[in-house]
């Protein structure tokens, strides 16, 4: 349906056409309509479809500039879709001067909303705990004028405990208000909460079938679950990503795969819900500006983050649920631009791949991971690259003067060639077979094999130490003894990343390391451990002299 063909103020239709739109998405053109009517309206869709904005215009068109109370409410679950939500209303309301919207929620001194509040919000888009705290505790929103009470992602707020508040809520605002609703599913507990709380609700719905871009090239790679971290490494080293999201399940594997990216020199950071409201604003800022390329997240990224122009997406772990796996590739491939998910399955994995596959009608194709000769590849490709960039736009005179100091004896192609040693990284042959061969041998086994030795292999390789692809009791590895512990707030990530930034040590060379109160062991390949006490003997980690040497059961 195109702009113009519902009545709507010259303002908002003006705001959506600077947003580059000039038509309206399926579900804005099955819920807008019920919506400027007044009905009560259930929506299920999926994230990218467009929904806050099906919501936004209708609210926006009958909101009575005149009257300075809230007028709407919006119940989001988590802070970042609240912030989100707003700012989208703002972008509707772009030219609409009177209008006064608000968020409200955890994370940021109540005082400053108060503030906000009471200079005459008419639209409030909040948080269940805190949105309860400014009604019922501190009185600060008033509910008498409210209108329209909208549930954003209904299935997440009961997911997360809320039904208690969101309840509360409704019992709050007027009872001859118009309730609408949007949900991703529609379990059980939200059939109830529509039974009791609306009035003969509009069902509108877009089907799975649009739920991925056909912008977005789907991939998966099989692979041994402790090789997983080896895995993404040489994706992120081969397809070079300008922004990549990396999607774990739990918040403790968010925290060891972004430890481990950082000490192989990755600009990544993380999110998730342990992190306070300031902090995950600012990792969001930093992400979105490109001043770092990699985020590592739950799920919690997945819905109601502002995120844009990803173009990769890594399933480090396979999504629990169908929908969760739509909703973390949708941060890709948006707005018309090309994106790609790729999703690391392990041998248990294949049964959830299938499911997805039949979920989503889309078909997942698989390709193999990176060999450690395409990673140099590209590397020396992008090496390449800057050089030549710099011979033709860079001056070279006083540095062609620096080469002609160097003694006759040394040709210009041996000159080069040190050059290209000291600063092209390259991998080294890995004695181990590549981590292709496991993928195969699971293919050709049956996934039920797969699944065993995926578990036996993936618990010997975590070892008793915080990380590391091997134990100090392998053949190769000899241990260093360190005086830093936890006493120096000493951390895994720091011993890691001292050895292999220091050393030039490769991150799968080091072991299990173990961070006691006044000292530290680490575990390192024979081959470069007389290399990391000479490097770091002597050095600082963490703003602290340590001393460093081979443990003496080692010697």
């Amino acid at each position: 349906m195109k702009i113009e063909a519902l009545d709507i103020s010259t303002p908002i239709k003006r705001a959506i056409y600077d947003m580059g739109f000039d038509e309206y998405t399926d579900i804005q053109t099955q819920a807008v309509p019920l919506l400027l009517e007044g009905k009560d309206v259930i929506g299920q869709s999926q994230t990218g479809t467009g929904k806050t904005a099906a919501f936004a215009i209708p609210i926006l068109q009958k909101i009575d500039l005149d009257i300075r109370k809230p007028q709407a409410l919006v119940l989001c679950p988590t802070r970042e879709l609240a912030v989100q939500v707003a700012e989208e209303f703002r972008r509707i309301a772009k030219y609409m001067t009177a209008i006064k919207i608000v968020a409200v929620y955890g994370g940021e001194p109540i005082n400053r909303q108060i503030i906000q509040l009471n200079k005459g919000a008419q639209i409030i888009i909040g948080t269940p705990g805190r949105t309860i705290d400014h009604i019922t505790k501190r009185r600060t929103i008033k509910t008498n004028y409210i209108s329209t009470f909208v549930l954003d992602e209904a299935d997440e707020m009961l997911k997360m405990g809320f039904r208690e508040d969101i309840e509360q809520i409704l019992e709050a605002v007027p009872d001859d208000r118009q309730t609408v609703l949007f949900s991703a599913t529609m379990p059980q507990p939200i059939l109830d909460i529509t039974k009791k709380y609306q009035l003969d609700p509009q069902l509108v719905k877009v089907t799975t079938q649009i739920m991925t871009a056909d912008t977005i090239t789907q991939q998966y790679c099989s692979v041994k679950s402790s090789d997983r971290m080896e895995a993404l490494s040489r994706i992120l080293k081969v397809f070079r990503p300008n922004r990549c999201i990396v999607f774990c399940n739990m918040k403790s594997t968010v925290d060891k795969v972004n430890d481990e990216l950082q000490s192989r020199s990755f600009t990544s950071e993380k999110i998730h819900g342990d992190l306070n409201q300031e902090l995950r604003m600012n990792v969001l800022s930093r992400f979105n500006n490109s001043v770092i390329s990699i985020l590592v997240a739950t799920d919690v990224a997945a819905r109601g983050l502002d995120i844009s122009d990803v173009d990769l997406i890594v399933n480090y772990d396979m999504p629990e649920k169908e929908d969760y796996y739509v909703h973390r590739i949708g941060r890709s491939g948006r707005a018309g631009k090309e994106g790609r998910a790729i999703t690391l399955v392990t041998g248990r994995d294949h049964w959830q791949l299938k499911n997805i596959v039949r979920y989503t009608h889309k078909h997942i194709d698989e390709i193999k991971i990176p060999t450690l000769e395409q990673v140099n590849q590209t590397k020396m490709s992008n090496f390449i690259e800057q050089i030549v960039e710099i011979i033709e736009h860079e001056e070279l005179s006083p540095f062609l003067e620096i080469l002609n100091q160097f003694d006759t004896v040394y040709p210009i192609d041996s000159i080069c060639a040190a050059l290209i040693k000291r600063d092209l990284d390259l991998e080294e042959d890995s004695k181990q077979n590549d981590i292709n061969d496991y993928a195969g041998a699971k293919r050709g086994s049956g996934s039920s094999s797969g699944s065993r030795n995926d578990r036996s292999s993936g618990s010997k390789a975590r070892g008793r130490g915080e990380r590391g692809p091997k134990r100090a009791t392998d053949k190769d590895m000899v241990r260093i003894f360190m005086t830093v512990g936890h006493k120096d707030n000493i951390k895994a990530k720091h011993i890691m990343g001292a050895i292999t930034g220091e050393c030039g040590v490769r991150g799968d060379q080091i072991g299990s390391i173990d961070i006691l109160e006044k000292f530290s062991f680490a575990d390192v390949h024979q081959d470069v451990a007389k290399k990391v006490v000479k490097k770091l003997h002597g050095q600082k980690v963490r703003d602290k002299k340590v001393a460093v040497e081979i443990a003496k059961h080692s010697k």
